[in-house]
């Protein structure tokens, strides 16, 4: 099927490409169409962030700056939208932007292979914090770095980069400028990659067009194209429609919409739970957080995917919608098997519920993988309980990577409920909790790893429960100067 035209700003310039087909990526448009050779491919799966660009998106009166793997990304994605890769950051008299300045002065590039794509989540950095006035502190240059692999293991100087952007000479975007260019940008209309911008005509094309791919931020879907080879005759992609954008507060619960990026849907349930942000900024690295959305996370329903066990213990609910209505159910009974829901051929995901916080719950989110940064889980556990006068009396327990879907623990939650949380209840559960699944053996860790940390992860909520802290690998700090040896 014929492609439809992309366009976007590049360097205060519209660039317009034709017949671009659905399937093809962002990578594959940047270095084989227009020659920015500078952004690199190196896993093509958004593992190692050597492809990593920039992407900006009016947001109001304001830009929205996020650093995305290009190499998973389908290159339609980006109409619209500003882009910038490593190419475009130096300016017309030559001067290096404070991202690729600070690199050379830091000694922070060695075989550069890598640096490019740290460099753009450098600049990333640049515009929302040091823009802002933020100072970038060490952690939060090791956070948003996470996506982001040095095979050279050359981090601290990365890092001294990073916190010695703010001393240059000021990197100025004339975002009024900009804004105007985008505004002036008129939605494409194509049925081979659809990117409607209202709920009603989502639902209106997901009806005319049920065989169509759906796709969000395509951390997923950009995986079947670039490992599975998989091409669409047509795509259907929510992440413009303004409603589905939204987070919306009520009185009981949050509502995050489909399209919402992942980064940002975790900011609101922090904002509720702050317990929850080390295994937020573990879900994976900020590239892919920046692109993934939480519906496609939970619409994708991999049964090692982190939202889901967290979302189960949090009691959410989906809403599922078409042009012959909406339905509502707990998050659970989304999943009907290995990848495979209840969604009909006319529906889209298009909301997250969450309960807000109640008085007295004591929530864990723990996730097992083999890398503690920019990893897949083996085993991932969340457990949301409320204790009253020492018993247990409200529990749900959501689990990942133990059998084909996400999973509830309604086993373990029932002989829990009402029962006196002591030692000896925790090692009941961690029990029953071993043996409620049956998980499988792969590349990732063995059923009878999977079991036993399962149960493990109950004896650690219960040492916590109790006020332990220093067994948390979370707790533990790398100084300056040592991140090599942490690598």
């Amino acid at each position: 099927m014929q492609g439809k035209t992309i366009r976007f700003i590049r360097r205060g310039e519209l660039v317009s490409l034709g017949n671009v087909p659905p399937e093809r990526t962002l990578l594959e448009v940047l270095r084989e169409d227009l020659a920015c050779t500078g952004t690199k491919e190196g896993c093509g799966e958004g593992d190692c962030g050597a492809c990593t660009v920039v992407l900006g998106q009016a947001d109001g009166d304001r830009i929205t700056y996020r650093a995305i793997n290009s190499c998973i990304r389908l290159a339609h994605s980006v109409d619209g939208l500003a882009l910038w890769t490593v190419e475009d950051l130096v300016a017309d008299d030559g001067a290096l932007h404070p991202a690729q300045e600070a690199m050379v002065a830091c000694h922070g590039s060695q075989c550069g292979f890598c640096t490019p794509g740290f460099v753009m989540s450098l600049f990333g950095m640049y515009q929302n914090h040091v823009r802002q006035g933020h100072t970038i502190t060490r952690e939060l240059a090791q956070e948003e770095l996470s996506g982001n692999l040095c095979r050279c293991t050359g981090y601290r100087p990365i890092f001294d980069a990073a916190q010695a952007m703010h001393q240059l000479p000021t990197a100025l975007i004339d975002e009024a400028a900009l804004l105007e260019q985008l505004r002036a940008i008129e939605p494409a209309q194509a049925t081979g990659y659809m990117q409607p911008r209202k709920l009603q005509s989502l639902l209106a094309m997901r009806a005319s067009h049920p065989a169509a791919q759906l796709v969000a931020g395509c951390t997923d879907v950009g995986l079947w194209v670039t490992k599975l080879h998989r091409q669409f005759e047509q795509v259907l992609d929510v992440t413009r429609v303004r409603e589905l954008q939204r987070i919306e507060r009520y009185e009981h619960h949050i509502a995050i919409g489909a399209a919402v990026p992942l980064q940002d849907a975790f900011h609101a349930l922090i904002a509720d739970r702050p317990q929850l942000k080390i295994f937020a900024n573990r879900f994976a690295g900020l590239p892919i957080r920046n692109s993934g959305t939480l519906g496609g996370n939970v619409a994708n329903g991999s049964p090692i995917g982190d939202s889901m066990p967290l979302l189960i213990a949090l009691g959410a609910h989906v809403v599922l919608m078409s042009v012959r209505g909406h339905r509502e159910m707990p998050i659970e009974n989304f999943y009907t098997g290995y990848r495979k829901n209840v969604l009909a051929a006319d529906e889209v995901l298009a909301w997250i519920k969450v309960p807000r916080p109640q008085a007295g719950e004591f929530l864990r989110a723990y996730k097992v993988s083999k890398r503690f940064d920019d990893d897949i889980s083996a085993v991932c556990l969340a457990v949301n309980m409320t204790l009253v006068d020492g018993k247990v009396d409200r529990i749900s327990m959501g689990a990942g990577g133990v059998a084909a879907t996400p999973v509830r623990a309604v086993r373990t939650e029932a002989l829990l409920r009402g029962v006196r949380w002591t030692a000896d209840a925790a090692a009941s559960a961690a029990r029953s909790l071993r043996a409620e699944f049956q998980p499988i053996t792969d590349m990732r860790a063995s059923a009878a790893y999977r079991s036993e940390v399962l149960g493990n992860l109950i004896q650690r909520l219960w040492l916590e429960s109790q006020g332990m802290t220093h067994i948390n690998l979370e707790d533990i700090r790398v100084l300056p100067g040592h991140e090599e040896a942490s690598a």
